[in-house]
């Protein structure tokens, strides 16, 4: 019979193994799409996160004989991996900001010279979905559907079966809430 600390130390039978070619397509399969929308939504460039996750797994690859199941899962190791390549990315493109206008016409629509930087862009979003969870629904629903989705009052108030007047009100004091959220989150205009 096995005892328990006879098996420590040594890794599960079950960990894949990364430094063969099926154990990183399996790796890949498993963890590549949400490592894609993690570095998305970090570098806002979805030829930089195809990058990353490359970049990523080829440093899984290299440094396979490092990797412990006993101190993690993969999936934790995959991501401190991701995490440091987008840091690494980042640091280039800050580097070499030349890079960022170097870009095939063919491919890509006509920016008038300047290319955007989405980072605020992406931390705006968060902060105002972060503040859009604090209020109750009924606030949360009408900014949403008027503001965000663009919508009549009229048709909204319709919907949801109340008068137009009731959503006015609504509206006004979710946007007070929003404001107050913002604002205990630290969020200046």
């Amino acid at each position: 019979m096995f005892s328990v600390l006879g098996m420590m130390g040594r890794p599960p039978t079950h960990a894949p193994t990364l430094d063969d070619e099926a154990g990183l397509r399996a790796a890949y399969a498993a963890h590549g799409p949400e490592l894609y929308r993690f570095a998305l939504r970090a570098l806002g460039d979805a030829g930089a996160a195809e990058e990353v996750v490359q970049d990523t797994f080829v440093r899984a690859w290299r440094a396979a004989d490092r990797y412990d199941p006993l101190l993690s899962s993969l999936r934790v190791w995959l991501f401190a991996i991701t995490r440091n390549a987008v840091i690494d990315h980042a640091r280039v493109r800050r580097a070499r900001p030349w890079q960022r206008s170097v870009i095939d016409l063919r491919d890509e629509p006509d920016t008038g010279g300047a290319v955007a930087d989405q980072t605020d862009e992406v931390l705006r979003g968060w902060l105002v979905e972060e503040a859009l969870r604090r209020l109750t629904e009924d606030h949360r629903q009408v900014i949403v559907e008027t503001y965000l989705r663009d919508r009549s009052h009229e048709e909204v108030a319709a919907e949801l079966g109340v008068p137009p007047g009731t959503l006015r009100s609504r509206l006004f004091y979710g946007l007070k809430a929003l404001r107050v959220a913002l604002d205990e989150m630290g969020v200046t205009s």
